[in-house]
C-alpha cells in the first residue's frame, strides 16, 4: 500500500527541514529546553526556606521570652543553641542546593560584577556539590547526636543507638564519595598527561 503524496511530503518535511531547521535540531532544542522543568523544584526549595525561617523565628521568640522570667537553664540554652545551629546548617544546605543545582542543571546566574556574589558560586560542580551535601548532612547529624547526649536522661537508648549508627553510615558514605572523586580526578589527570606525551611523541616523529 502506497502512502499518499500529501502525507509523504509532510513526513519528508519533518524528516528534512522545518523552517530552515532539521527535525533533529528541533528535537534537540526541545530536549535542551526541558531543563526548565527543574526550575519549579528550586522555587519549592525557596518556599521551604521561608518555612524554615518562620520556624527559626518562632524558636527564637519562644526561648528569648523565657529570659524575662529567668526560666532558662544552662542545658536548655545549649540545646536551644544547637537547635538554632541545626536549622542554620539546614538553611545553608538548602541555599547551596538551590544555587549550585540551578547553575549546574538549568541556567547560569547572570551576577557578574555583583559585589555580594558568594565566592563559591559558579565553581561548585556536581561532584563538589555531592561532597558539600554529605559534609552538611554529617554536621547536622553531629548536632542531633549532641542534642541527644545533652538530654541523655530522657532519651531512649535504642533511639540513641540508631542515631549513632546513622551518623557512622553518613561518615563512611562521605569518605567513600571523597575517595571516589579523588580517584576520578587522578584518572583524569593521568589521561591528560598521556595525551600530552602522545602529542609530544607525534611532533618528534
Amino acid at each position: 500500500m502506497q502512502i499518499p503524496v500529501y502525507w509523504r511530503n509532510r513526513i519528508n518535511r519533518l524528516g528534512g527541514h522545518m523552517g530552515g531547521k532539521s527535525f533533529e535540531e528541533i528535537f534537540e532544542q526541545s530536549l535542551f529546553r526541558s531543563r526548565w522543568l527543574m526550575a519549579p523544584f528550586y522555587v519549592g526549595l525557596v518556599i521551604a526556606m521561608v518555612v524554615l525561617l518562620v520556624t527559626f523565628g518562632k524558636e527564637v521568640a519562644e526561648e528569648t521570652s523565657k529570659v524575662i522570667t529567668f526560666e532558662l537553664e544552662e542545658n536548655t540554652v545549649v540545646l536551644w543553641l544547637l537547635t538554632l545551629i541545626d536549622m542554620t546548617l539546614a538553611g545553608n544546605l538548602t541555599l547551596m542546593v538551590i544555587f549550585a543545582g540551578y547553575e549546574n542543571f538549568v541556567s547560569k546566574l547572570d551576577l557578574e560584577g555583583n559585589p555580594d556574589k558568594p565566592v563559591w558560586m559558579g565553581k561548585v560542580d556536581f561532584s563538589n556539590m555531592k561532597l558539600k551535601l554529605i559534609a552538611s548532612i554529617i554536621a547536622i547529624s553531629v548536632i542531633h547526636l549532641l542534642k541527644s547526649f545533652m538530654s541523655i536522661e530522657t532519651v531512649n537508648k535504642g533511639d540513641l543507638e540508631w542515631l549513632m549508627m546513622l551518623h557512622g553510615i553518613f561518615l563512611i558514605s562521605g569518605i567513600i564519595l571523597a575517595a571516589m572523586d579523588f580517584l576520578g580526578e587522578q584518572g583524569a589527570e593521568n589521561e591528560e598527561i598521556e595525551e600530552v606525551e602522545h602529542t609530544e611523541e607525534a611532533h618528534e616523529h
